[in-house]
């Protein structure tokens, strides 16, 4: 894994989250914060956690802070409120994936996790995690989608590959 391969990576993962936030768009605002069966309830649930998540990762490697709770769903009424938040953090992740280095990609970096338990990570495992726990969650929000009639489409990353012409 070098810092190009996850700045790719990431590429897909802001690609797959712009489809499934222009899916949810079309959502009437009932839909988007309506209780659901998964982890973390419903559309605007998931959504939350999925955008918190990228925040509560990219502070913890790039700023040596350990936030103590993930964003609260009830902060977000509307999605334009969680996608305006959102762009902001994903340009804060991009300024902070230019920077990465093939050196530092395998330094360790201790952080807690919400529930002060803390745990000592190498950046390039950490990084793929987020961008695999993403597509977990995307593929959650994509069923929903699909049962309020909006299906985002596919988000296979190959999909992303032949979309943007990388090799």
């Amino acid at each position: 894994m070098n810092a190009n391969d996850i700045r790719v990576l990431f590429e897909y993962n802001s690609w797959a989250n712009a489809r499934i936030l222009n899916a949810a768009e079309r959502l009437t605002n009932e839909q988007f914060t309506a209780p659901g069966n998964l982890s973390f309830g419903g559309v605007r649930g998931t959504l939350v956690h999925l955008f918190g998540a990228e925040y509560l990762w990219r502070k913890r490697a790039q700023e040596g802070i350990s936030p103590s709770a993930m964003p609260p769903e009830s902060d977000y009424v509307n999605l334009a409120m969680l996608s305006a938040r959102w762009a902001e953090e994903e340009a804060l992740m991009q300024a902070y994936l230019a920077g990465l280095t093939d050196q530092i990609l395998p330094e360790t970096f201790k952080y807690r996790n919400v529930k002060g338990m803390e745990f000592e990570t190498v950046l390039w495992q950490a990084l793929t995690h987020l961008a695999n726990h993403g597509t977990q969650h995307r593929a959650e929000v994509a069923v929903l989608l699909t049962d309020f009639g909006q299906s985002p489409g596919d988000v296979d990353m190959i999909l992303f590959f032949r979309e943007k012409g990388n090799k």
